[in-house]
């Protein structure tokens, strides 16, 4: 796997240590000053068509957002037939975070909804890789079948 998509192997390992350094790392707060993220918050709660953006929505949605080039790089990887092992993976690989966060990180905070929200980033990464390799992967099966059958009608003609 590797050996055959090398380029494609470095950058999944690149990603995959980002996303472990954004989710295993300790988040510092001195409690005195107010993040970029809690200034937008207050923002959007002071007008009633956005006070529906909370902390919970977006970091969902970042959870999402996050996990969605997890599922497009393992699909890659793997190849389309084994889809399914891209939605396991990083869904492992969520888990795994998750279990870290809760035994070794007391500044972070485990949680199942986040393993719902990456797996379903995941998810869309591999729906998002097989849109995207489709059009390849009919143009290599047309090619196959007119081979076989070039194949077939030499072994009839001798």
């Amino acid at each position: 796997m590797l050996h055959r998509h090398p380029i494609l192997g470095i950058l999944t390992l690149a990603y995959l240590a980002f996303v472990g350094w954004v989710t295993l790392t300790p988040q510092p707060y001195d409690g005195r000053t107010a993040s970029v993220l809690d200034r937008f918050l207050d923002f959007f709660a002071r007008h009633d068509a956005t006070d529906w953006i909370t902390f919970d929505r977006v970091e969902a949605a970042a959870n999402v957002v996050m996990f969605v080039p997890v599922g497009l790089f393992f699909v890659l990887l793997f190849g389309r037939r084994l889809w399914w092992v891209a939605v396991i993976a990083g869904a492992a690989f969520s888990i795994g975070i998750e279990f870290v966060q809760l035994e070794f990180l007391p500044t972070r905070v485990a949680d199942v909804r986040d393993v719902i929200t990456n797996t379903s980033g995941t998810v869309i990464g591999v729906l998002l890789g097989l849109m995207l390799s489709w059009p390849k992967a009919r143009r290599i099966r047309r090619e196959e079948r007119l081979v076989a059958e070039a194949h077939r009608t030499r072994r009839l003609a001798s």
